[in-house]
């Protein structure tokens, strides 16, 4: 599999679209792209407006780590991909608020990998595509030793 798009997200956000059961990218505009995108961990943070969020929304619980972590979050960086498998103007998640909602599955982790942002999607860097294809072509031949 070849990841060649990212998509840029502030953190704490971005940590909760890979780690944190985040299941839909709010945008403002609407996308046709569907398949696997990077996402690319923002420089900005929005800890107030993502601990709000959760909070009113009852997520807390769900995302799997606290305020006090979020300084030490890696940023501006590819730090995992996941799927965008739809583009919603409505849907029953918590995780959305509109006007448009990405759907994302099957988040993967990968160790950060150190890049510029863009608005919108954006092609990444071929150095990066190629750390991204080297990553996960190491999650998939490992084997974990017999017990």
């Amino acid at each position: 599999m070849v990841v060649s798009k990212a998509l840029t997200i502030r953190q704490p956000w971005a940590h909760a679209v890979i780690h944190g059961g985040k299941i839909i990218e709010n945008r403002s505009w609407s996308t046709k792209f569907r398949g696997p995108v990077a996402i690319h961990a923002g420089r900005a943070s929005e800890e107030g407006p993502f601990f709000d969020f959760v909070r009113d929304r009852s997520l807390i619980e769900t995302i799997g780590f606290t305020r006090e972590e979020t300084p030490d979050l890696p940023r501006g960086a590819v730090v995992g991909i996941v799927d965008i498998v739809d583009c919603v103007a409505s849907d029953p998640s918590p995780w959305f608020e509109g006007p448009y909602g990405f759907v994302l599955e099957n988040p993967r982790p990968i160790r950060p990998i150190p890049c510029k942002g863009a608005m919108q999607i954006f092609d990444l860097p071929q150095n990066v595509i190629d750390e991204i294809a080297e990553q996960l072509r190491c999650t998939q031949t490992y084997k974990s030793p017999p017990p």
